[in-house]
């Protein structure tokens, strides 16, 4: 006879969730969807206008260290190089496409010994100046003819973004070869008026520094550089800006003064002097960016400085800001050169309601600064808040309760103190001869017929009310 178990059976092996299932699922849950992130432990999620939000899935509640494992394989795919140097670096770039969807730039890395995933989605379809309301001086970037144009801002600002615009209006207007290295290719062009051969790092080059090289042999008009990384990058790019060639990349700061101390702290001190020489001839805009959130919360807007290669701004750059010569005074007086700083346009968008006062001045280079551009604004709201206050009821204080065998005492004056004893009524003195009221009263005249040896007497002080009359008055 056979045994029969009692014992709990053994768990069936839970299926796996498609990886595109699951990032379907995820871009569903809202439009404006801008990364995907995976991390054991955690269900997945998405970034809506900055921040997460868990996506709840039934098949898939938490990602566990496989499913991590096993989503970053089918994100990989055949793509070796990408592969070995996650197992030997610890993290990796690739581009992932999920038609009709969307394309992603996936970052897979390690942590904790399993594998975390972060996708950022790109459009399907090439942005342009009106999809992002781009300021209208950006629309000069794609008439230069030569020089380096830096767009920069923090990670997630929208770099590639308005890079891809100005691309894509060349693109449109001008017959020109053009040449992008990026890692990964995100935004993809289709051929119009201009060639364009796109380059991905480590499928078709190894570095960035050997494809700008080997582009300056592929007759280019136009060519992109994803990012600055180096100081051999940084290097090519200024002479390829200096041999004729326009040349367009991206670096992580956050203002343009930045952006130039970035570009020069790549070099040894011995060379800083010659690079900011070069720099200074070379640059033709530097586009400094960064996303806030809107007021009426309906997601982020760009608030965008924009910095020309100008006689005043080459001079602070090849001799150095100091007092009174500072990029931002150049970039604050040149509105008739199609310049903007960054607390202007805050300060715009603070008036226009884009965005609230508290998050205009978190996001300011000078806080302090411009909370003084907007006192006006400031008294204008402390005003509305008076005006509000004073048309509110005023609440009532409530009345003593009476001691047994005296009759309820009157609401307390308004002028007496915080934690004053209600006051007690006092039976009214027979024909008083004088009532002091306060401290240095003058004594009442005495009554008529009494007698003239006879001097008033002072009523002795007290501390609560004297009932004079019909009136009770308090002594301070």
């Amino acid at each position: 006879m056979g045994s029969t178990s009692v014992g709990p059976q053994a768990d069936t092996p839970k299926q796996a969730v498609p990886t595109n299932s699951i990032i379907s699922a995820m871009l569903r849950t809202s439009k404006q969807v801008s990364d995907l992130i995976f991390s054991p432990g955690r269900p997945p999620q998405v970034e809506v206008s900055g921040l997460l939000l868990p996506v709840e899935m039934k098949e898939l509640r938490t990602l566990s260290a496989e499913d991590t494992a096993r989503i970053a394989a089918d994100l990989l795919g055949s793509n070796m190089a990408a592969a070995r140097k996650l197992r030997e670096e610890g993290s990796c770039d690739v581009s992932y496409s999920l038609p009709p969807l969307a394309r992603f730039r996936v970052n897979i890395f390690t942590q904790r010994g399993s594998c975390a995933i972060v996708m950022r989605v790109i459009p399907s379809t090439v942005p342009n100046f009106d999809t992002f309301n781009l300021p209208p001086p950006l629309r000069d970037l794609c008439e230069l003819k030569n020089g380096i144009v830096l767009v920069t801002g923090p990670t997630g600002s929208g770099k590639s973004s308005t890079l891809a615009a100005v691309v894509d209006k060349i693109n449109q207007e001008k017959a020109y070869h053009i040449v992008t290295i990026e890692d990964p290719i995100e935004f993809l062009y289709q051929h119009k008026k201009a060639t364009i051969h796109q380059r991905e790092l480590h499928s078709d080059t190894p570095s960035f520094a050997l494809a700008l090289r080997a582009a300056l042999r592929q007759a280019p008009k136009v060519i992109l550089v994803g990012e600055m990384r180096d100081r051999e990058t940084t290097e090519i790019a200024l002479e390829a800006s200096e041999t004729g060639h326009l040349v367009f990349s991206t670096l992580h700061t956050v203002d343009a003064s930045k952006t130039v101390e970035r570009v020069l702290g790549m070099f040894p001190l011995s060379e800083q002097h010659i690079i900011r020489l070069r720099f200074s001839k070379a640059f033709r805009y530097i586009v400094s960016q960064r996303l806030m959130p809107r007021k009426d919360g309906s997601g982020r807007v760009a608030g965008i400085e924009i910095l020309k290669s100008t006689m005043r701004t080459r001079e602070y750059i090849e001799k150095g800001e100091s007092e009174g010569k500072s990029l931002v005074d150049a970039m604050r007086d040149g509105n008739m050169d199609g310049m903007q700083d960054y607390d202007s346009v805050i300060e715009r968008m603070i008036r226009d309601n884009t965005i609230d006062m508290e998050t205009g001045l978190a996001y300011a280079s000078n806080p302090g600064n411009l909370r003084l551009q907007l006192s006006d604004l400031l008294e204008e709201q402390a005003a509305a808040a008076r005006k509000a206050a004073k048309s509110s009821p005023t609440p009532t204080p409530p009345r003593a309760p009476a001691r047994p065998g005296q009759a309820a005492a009157p609401a307390a004056s308004s002028t007496a103190g915080a934690g004053t004893p209600a006051p007690t009524a006092r039976p009214a003195l027979a024909a008083p001869a004088a009532s002091a009221i306060g401290s240095g009263s003058a004594a009442r005249p005495a009554a008529p017929g009494a007698s003239p040896a006879t001097k008033p007497t002072p009523a002795p002080a007290a501390s609560g009310p004297t009932k004079v009359g019909e009136f009770e008055l308090e002594h301070y």
